[in-house]
């Protein structure tokens, strides 16, 4: 064989295999480690029920659920209250702010009169 046709021939590609087989993934050299501790499955699989709970039957709460619930509602209700009232910063306001002093000190515009 000539020297270019047998670097070729070393960098073609072995078939991939396409079923995992054993503790070997297919396109890996590594095995396969497990998620679960000493061979537990923590996956439920699936039941067909919407969030697993059978029609008649109460759905039981978990412990986070209210936590998360309240948690997550409180800070909602405090950020849009707190949103409503911030102050108006904008450089829009300011210079209409200080457009309107600085033509009062001028005398072009008068000052508004308070309404008591």
């Amino acid at each position: 064989m000539q020297p270019l046709l047998r670097s070729a021939h070393r960098c073609t590609l072995k078939p991939l295999r396409t079923a995992v087989t054993g503790n070997t993934r297919a396109l890996s050299a590594t095995t396969r480690t497990r998620a679960a501790a000493e061979g537990e499955s923590h996956y439920d699989p699936p039941t067909g029920w919407l969030w697993g709970v059978k029609p008649g039957e109460k759905y039981e709460k978990e412990g986070w659920e209210g936590v998360m619930f309240w948690g997550f509602g409180g800070g909602l209700v405090a950020l849009t209250v707190g949103y409503a009232f911030k102050p108006d910063t904008s450089i829009q306001t300011w210079a209409l702010e200080e457009a309107r002093r600085r033509l009062e000190v001028e005398g072009i515009l008068k000052e508004p009169e308070s309404k008591e």
